[in-house]
């Protein structure tokens, strides 16, 4: 009887796992909280200690949790000397890849794989790479690094560390949002690339530099920045419906649509939605959300496909200034911690991941030794 295959490991269920169920009826739930919820009432910095810790933390917890992250913000200056001696037209994800895997040689707890070293590791990730990430884009960009501010969120720092700014209210509000909605989805490729490497006893350092890789990917990160791009590239709401019918007539794959296994929408979607609009009204850009909106409904109504996360995320991260070259290494802020939860998880009760392929090469073949040519040769006259 002839294997099953699957490629790609459709609808393959690989493993269990308590930190994260993505079903496209119900929804999406980190540890038993539904992301409507989390996404409406929670910090960055609850979720985050939800996914690794596997509860959500009382009022000391969180406290004690966030004066950790504070003290763990900075990352040694010998990584910013590495990034200044960069090409500066480096990808800031092969630069982050970069900075994570040097980050191990720093970290105490590197070869360390008990799960009290796991937490310290995720939670140095957790709060170093927004530093790293900003500290990336500043020096490429020919600007010096901004040191975190210990009184500031996690959200906060981000966008000071960034330009130098404190954010108002609602766009700190709406990265926090942002931040929540990345932080994990289950058995997607980047996650899937870090269990794989867990799984060989490996450290956690080297399953996210795995993950980061994975995410570097045009068909896992990176939508995104072409949903903007593909925005700026229209311009004008007016031009919208013609310009995403033409496309759809020349073939062309539209960003930021379909998704492997939320059919009927991605419930993130809407969440972000509502930001993008508040935002678009909050400020004097006008076009973005209206653009969106008119190439949603086209969408729908010609192809039956419906946004995903990275759709709405486009206009809502360009309304809160973040520039585009950094919309990839924000997911991988939000993710870090559903990485790291899920290398925890997974040097808990491992077994190396090893699946099957099905050979469909040739066989019984026989070997030949090559024939040697005889070349020959000529004597000169002197």
């Amino acid at each position: 009887m002839k294997p099953e295959v699957s490629p790609g490991l459709e609808d393959i269920i690989a493993d269990t796992s308590s930190i994260c169920s993505v079903e496209h009826e119900t929804g999406l739930i980190y540890r038993g909280y539904s992301i409507e919820d989390l996404s409406e009432n929670a910090t960055f910095e609850e979720v985050a200690y939800l996914l690794i810790f596997g509860k959500l933390p009382d009022h000391k917890g969180l406290e004690d949790f966030i004066s950790r992250l504070s003290q763990e913000r900075p990352v040694p200056e010998d990584i910013l000397h590495i990034i200044r001696r960069l090409p500066r037209t480096s990808n800031i994800m092969d630069v982050l890849r970069s900075a994570v895997s040097i980050l191990a040689l720093y970290d105490p707890d590197v070869a360390d794989n008990s799960h009290d070293a796991n937490i310290r590791k995720a939670i140095r990730l957790i709060t170093s790479i927004p530093t790293v990430i900003t500290s990336i884009y500043r020096i490429l960009h020919g600007k010096e690094p901004i040191h975190p501010d210990p009184k500031l969120s996690h959200t906060q720092n981000f966008f000071y560390m960034l330009n130098g700014d404190i954010p108002e209210d609602f766009i700190a509000k709406a990265l926090n949002v942002s931040l929540i909605l990345y932080a994990e989805h289950e058995f997607n490729a980047s996650t899937f690339s870090a269990r794989v490497t867990a799984s060989t006893l490996s450290d956690m350092h080297s399953a996210i530099t795995s993950a980061i890789g994975t995410l570097k990917g045009s068909l896992h990160g990176g939508a995104n920045e072409r949903v903007m791009q593909m925005l700026l590239n229209i311009g004008e709401s007016s031009k919208a419906e013609v310009w995403i019918k033409d496309a759809l007539a020349r073939k062309e794959r539209i960003p930021g649509f379909g998704h492997r296994v939320y059919k009927k929408g991605d419930f993130r979607s809407d969440i972000i939605k509502r930001y993008s609009r508040e935002l678009e009204e909050r400020s004097d850009q006008t076009e973005w959300y209206k653009i969106s909106c008119i190439i949603e409904d086209v969408m729908s109504k010609e192809k039956g496909l419906y946004p995903n996360l990275d759709f709405y995320s486009a206009s809502a991260f360009y309304l809160m200034g973040i520039p585009i070259e950094l919309f990839t290494p924000v997911f991988v802020a939000g993710r870090i911690t559903g990485w790291t939860a899920h290398v925890i998880e997974q040097h808990e009760n491992n077994r190396l991941i090893r699946p099957r392929c099905l050979y469909t090469g040739q066989r019984g073949l026989k070997y030949h030794k090559p024939e040697q040519k005889h070349n020959k040769t000529t004597e000169g006259h002197g």
